[in-house]
């Protein structure tokens, strides 16, 4: 599904209908915001709302059986609503239309469009309920879907090995290894007991109403491992106050944190450029690899 939007509605309903879908050609829009999937939105002639899902590439396939697998063993612990695949296909997968609108999305030209407040009272608590329900998952009720499982020394020792990876392909800053660095070696930012994480929580994958979290998408990335993974993003664009507001609501509901908790997220975040460039060499493309690059190391 490559070319413009013009070209990508006209693919999009192509496709649906060869899968039973009759959509409303006035009514598909399309988000360009997943690395994996393009997603597009409509509504089928009979009047039913469907959210449909087309792999940029073939290598997405088999993590999607995955996602698959592991969403229809999370979602009967969870009170948001999490997608519910009718149609999983070699060049598409569709689920009925999930309560809620996306956090963020990107306009035609690219820019960021926000429909949340990331600090109110309703995303920061919501957000705290959802991730001590997905942590509280017994991880021997995911480990048969497929999902990558580590411990706090596996998941360290990714870190180390990705970012070693990374540093073949690319130049790094110097700055970026020496705090790369000081995070891995230094024990307190690290936990000592993994969780069910769900690996990319940001206004992107929740769907939203009135800035409370409904529903929560695009589950390919989950994996037990660090719960910080989940607190990232909103730990660095939420305020101060909502994102302790989240961790106290998340502990109230048997959520457990550190010391250095917040530190940690912190300096994850400042690593977030490793996973984007091992996914600008897995994929090969020069546009990804050029960004990539330049997130790596960044002019002055």
């Amino acid at each position: 599904m490559d070319g413009s939007l013009n070209d990508l509605s006209h693919t999009a309903h192509r496709i649906a209908s060869d899968h039973g879908l009759d959509l409303d050609p006035t009514t598909i829009t399309v988000n360009e915001m997943g690395l994996d999937f393009r997603v597009v939105i409509a509504r089928t002639v009979t009047g039913d709302w469907w959210t449909l899902r087309f792999p940029r590439r073939p290598d997405v396939l088999g993590r999607a059986d995955v996602e698959n697998r592991l969403l229809r063993r999370v979602a009967p612990h969870l009170s948001v609503s999490v997608p519910d695949w009718r149609i999983h296909s070699p060049d598409l997968i569709a689920y009925p239309l999930l309560p809620g609108e996306p956090g963020l999305t990107l306009t035609e030209q690219g820019e960021p469009r926000w429909h949340t407040d990331v600090s109110s009272d309703a995303y920061s608590e919501t957000l705290g309920d959802f991730l001590s329900e997905l942590h509280g998952i017994d991880p021997a009720e995911v480990t048969g879907t497929g999902i990558e499982v580590r411990t706090p020394a596996q998941e360290r020792e990714k870190w180390r090995e990705d970012i070693d990876r990374v540093a073949a392909e690319f130049e790094v800053a110097e700055h970026l290894t020496r705090r790369w660095d000081a995070w891995l070696q230094e024990d307190s930012y690290w936990p000592q007991w993994s969780v069910l994480t769900h690996g990319e929580i940001y206004p992107a994958h929740t769907l939203v109403v009135d800035d409370a979290i409904t529903a929560v998408l695009d589950w390919t990335t989950a994996a037990v491992g660090d719960p910080a993974r989940d607190f990232v993003f909103h730990r660095v664009s939420a305020s101060p106050n909502a994102f302790a507001q989240t961790v106290t609501r998340y502990g109230a509901a048997g959520g457990r944190v550190w010391p250095r908790f917040a530190d940690h997220c912190t300096e994850m975040f400042s690593a977030n450029a490793v996973g984007y460039g091992l996914y600008a060499v897995e994929t090969g493309d020069p546009a990804h690899r050029e960004a990539a690059a330049a997130q790596l190391n960044p002019v002055p």
